[in-house]
C-alpha cells in the first residue's frame, strides 16, 4: 500500500500571500505593486537564506551553496545569483531591485501553487462584464489562520520568535500590512515590538528601505502630476 509522501513547508512568499488576503472579500489588500514586488523579492531572498544557500552581511549578499532546493520558485533565482562572480558579491538592495521586475510571475506561480494544494481557489469575476477581477477565496483556512496566530504570537507576545516569523514579520511591517491585521489599539500595544523584531533581520530592514524609496517616488510624482 502507498502513502502520499508529506507536502512541503509552505514558503516565504506563499505565507505572506496568505497574509496578505482580506478574509471577507478573498482578495488581496490593496497596496501599491511596486511594494508588493519588493516584499515578494524580499521573501525569496529570505527563503533562500533559511535553506542555507545564500548568506549577507552588512551590505552584500552571497551564494554559500548553489546546489539546487528542489522548488520551483527558489531554484531559478538560486541560478541567476549562483551566476554573479564570487568576488564581486552584490549589495541587498541589488538583489531585490533585480528580483522585483519578475515578482509577478513568482507571485502567480506561488498562488498557483496555494490552490493546488486547495489552501485557496480562483475565481474570475465580471464587473459590468467589461472590468474583470480576481479573488481567491480560501478553501482549507487552516493555513492562514496558523500563519496568522504565529504573527500575532509575535508582536503581541515575548516569545524569542523563530526566524521564519522574524522574517514574515519584516515583510508585513514594511508593507504596512499589520493595519488590515491589527486592531488600532493592538497597533498602538504591539508597535514597539514590531519595531525590534525587525531590525532583527536584514534582508527585512533592505525590504524596508525598498518601500520607504517607493513610497517617496510615488509621492514626488503624484506632487509633479
Amino acid at each position: 500500500m502507498t502513502t502520499n509522501a508529506p507536502l512541503p513547508p509552505l514558503t516565504l512568499l506563499e505565507e505572506f500571500l496568505l497574509l496578505s488576503l482580506d478574509d471577507q472579500s478573498g482578495q488581496l489588500h490593496k497596496l501599491p505593486p511596486s511594494v508588493v514586488d519588493c516584499a515578494s523579492a524580499g521573501a525569496l531572498l529570505m527563503d533562500l537564506t533559511l535553506r542555507n544557500r545564500i548568506d549577507n552581511d552588512l551590505r552584500d549578499i552571497f551564494v554559500t551553496d548553489g546546489s539546487p532546493v528542489g522548488d520551483d520558485l527558489l531554484d531559478p533565482i538560486l541560478s541567476l545569483m549562483a551566476m554573479a562572480p564570487v568576488l564581486t558579491p552584490h549589495p541587498i538592495g541589488y538583489w531585490l531591485r533585480h528580483i522585483s521586475d519578475e515578482a509577478e510571475a513568482f507571485r502567480e506561480r506561488a498562488l498557483r501553487r496555494l490552490e493546488t494544494r486547495g489552501i485557496i481557489k480562483r475565481e474570475n469575476r465580471k464587473i459590468l462584464w467589461v472590468f474583470g477581477t480576481r479573488r481567491y477565496p480560501t478553501v482549507n483556512d487552516q493555513e492562514i489562520r496558523e500563519v496568522k496566530r504565529r504573527i500575532l504570537g509575535v508582536v503581541l507576545g515575548n516569545d524569542i520568535p523563530a526566524p521564519h516569523d522574524v522574517m514574515l514579520t519584516c515583510l508585513a511591517e514594511a508593507c504596512d500590512l499589520f493595519r488590515f491585521i491589527l486592531s488600532h489599539d493592538e497597533i498602538e500595544k504591539a508597535k514597539t515590538r514590531i519595531a525590534e523584531v525587525s531590525r532583527l533581520d536584514l534582508i527585512g530592514q533592505a525590504v524596508a528601505k525598498g518601500v520607504t524609496e517607493i513610497d517617496q517616488a510615488i509621492a514626488m510624482a503624484s506632487g509633479f502630476r
